[in-house]
């Protein structure tokens, strides 16, 4: 990355031999508007209809308009709007690779370094965001949001500074040790109850709790939060005893329903539950990670899945996603959003479980699911998969990290990863790993199809996508798979329905709104 350039100079210019006059060397964005006005129309016509897409929440036709107009002319401009529909569309590596394009056309292009900060924040690389930021305050030092940035960046360095110390200090996990009794339900309280039970856990839940907590729910009331706690322990004892592949078989008459990422719309995974049935021991459902995020919803959507996984283990199955992860939850609202509802004891017990999620299944022995996707290496098998060690955050790279944040491209082969995590993995590398183990399809989530779903890789390869008018922006539809005996998939998509009026990241910190993610 090139330095940026000093502010520029007054010089003295040589002119009238009786006078010398002052004057100001052209500021860089005289200097980029000089550049623009000498662009062809056809240029300038791709950027004004990329900005107005931007505008409107089309993020993808952006990027394309974009990147047309940089194929006849590249500038910093173009790379760092590119940039940031990059950053909105999660492809935190391709925004990166933009942002550090327009700064070495421009190295002094604030924007270019906005855009680089800012992918580095969404991937958790406080450390490097912080150089960018630094960076920033220098090329515009009057600005109040990159000083907001930097000091977001230079509070959650500190942060992970501090975690690291007290990690080894911990000793036992919070849910080993927190005194459930302690925690009094007023007599006041009208919401469910989880009767008495022979330990600190609390009795069984049942259908009357989850049908009480979902209408209270609905009326924007919580549970008490010791029978949250003592539903988050009982999450954790089940998730435990899991391997981290989980076997499914689909009996002769019956299905299960695969569901993509809801990020905390819970209005319309109760939509789901309307069109296809609620959970039960003769309608099962699978959903394959991403719960929370984004979505204002999230604590509502974890509850209600924990509580229909306790209530039917056996039928009601759910895999982690990549937002199932401390440093997700806390860029993207989830751990905002639990503090606001309750406090850092639900938000740490909520983290146990999710570090203690399965990683992937496979129904009927034909049919394999997961969050993100496929591996850097050839030749893994599902035995490598049941071997991979959980109740931990996922490492930088590795299986678990592929897992959760790969993505499929169309063309053979491997290739980087568009959002700086995992990578991308071509059709003849799904069809390699599903030959060796006897597999005939690949379902995924972690990315909005318009649809709600795409076939792709010769139909070896679905994505599918549960949560409709995803942000309240993309306007795609929701979809969810149905797979019965034949292990054969049928779709049914839907629209979003009305919810309350919450924005989406509306618990988000308060420093994340100002890097735009």
């Amino acid at each position: 990355m090139n330095a940026p350039v000093s502010p520029a100079s007054i010089s003295i210019v040589a002119g009238d031999a009786d006078l010398k006059k002052k004057k100001k060397t052209p500021s860089k964005k005289s200097t980029r508007l000089a550049e623009e006005a000498d662009c062809s129309d056809e240029w300038k016509r791709l950027k004004s209809e990329g900005n107005s897409e931007f505008k409107l929440g089309h993020y993808h036709v952006a990027i394309e308009k974009y990147s047309e107009a940089i194929d006849l002319k590249p500038t910093a401009v173009l790379h760092a709007n590119r940039a940031f529909a990059y950053l909105k569309t999660e492809s935190f590596g391709l925004a990166t690779m933009d942002a550090e394009e327009a700064i070495s056309l421009d190295p002094s292009y604030e924007k270019g370094y906005y855009r680089l900060g800012s992918a580095f924040v969404a991937l958790s690389k406080w450390k490097d965001g912080l150089k960018v930021f630094r960076k920033v305050c220098k090329l515009v030092p009057k600005s109040r949001e990159a000083r907001k940035k930097l000091s977001e960046c230079k509070k959650q360095v500190k942060r992970e500074a501090f975690e690291a110390a007290i990690a080894t200090e911990r000793g036992q996990p919070l849910s080993d040790t927190i005194d459930v009794e302690s925690i009094a339900v007023p007599g006041s309280y009208s919401g469910p109850h989880l009767a008495a039970g022979d330990s600190r856990e609390g009795g069984a839940v049942t259908l009357d709790f989850v049908k009480h907590m979902i209408r209270e729910f609905k009326a924007g009331r919580q549970p008490h939060k010791k029978y949250v706690v003592q539903i988050l322990l009982q999450m954790k004892r089940m998730m435990q005893s899991l391997p981290s592949l989980i076997e499914i078989e689909t009996g002769d008459d019956s299905f299960i329903t695969v569901c993509g990422d809801t990020h905390g719309q819970f209005y319309d995974v109760l939509n789901i539950f309307e069109v296809n049935g609620p959970p039960s021991e003769t309608n099962a459902y699978l959903f394959n990670g991403d719960y929370v995020d984004r979505g204002s919803w999230s604590v509502e959507v974890a509850l209600t899945f924990f509580a229909y996984k306790l209530l039917y283990p056996k039928h009601f199955f759910l895999l982690r996603g990549n937002h199932e992860t401390i440093n997700m939850n806390r860029i993207y609202g989830f751990e905002g959003e639990v503090m606001h509802k309750y406090d850092a004891t639900v938000n740490k017990l909520f983290t146990e479980v999710f570090q203690w999620l399965p990683l992937a299944g496979v129904i009927n022995k034909k049919v394999m699911v997961v969050h993100g996707g496929l591996f850097q290496k050839d030749g893994v098998k599902l035995d490598d998969i049941r071997a991979i060690k959980r109740g931990r955050e996922p490492p930088e790279s590795g299986l678990m990290s592929d897992m959760l944040w790969s993505d499929p491209q169309p063309f053979p082969g491997r290739a980087p990863s568009k959002r700086g995590v995992g990578q991308s993995f071509g059709p003849d590398v799904t069809k390699a790993f599903l030959d060796s183990n006897g597999l005939e399809l690949l379902i995924r989530s972690h990315e909005v199809r318009q649809e709600g779903y795409l076939v792709e890789h010769d139909g070896c390869l679905i994505t599918v996508f549960s949560a409709p008018n995803y942000c309240d922006q993309m306007g795609n539809k929701g979809a969810f798979i149905k797979i019965g005996s034949d292990s054969k998939p049928n779709f049914q998509k839907f629209e979003a329905v009305p919810h309350p009026p919450i924005k989406p990241m509306a618990y988000a910190g308060s420093g994340m709104s100002a890097f735009g993610l």
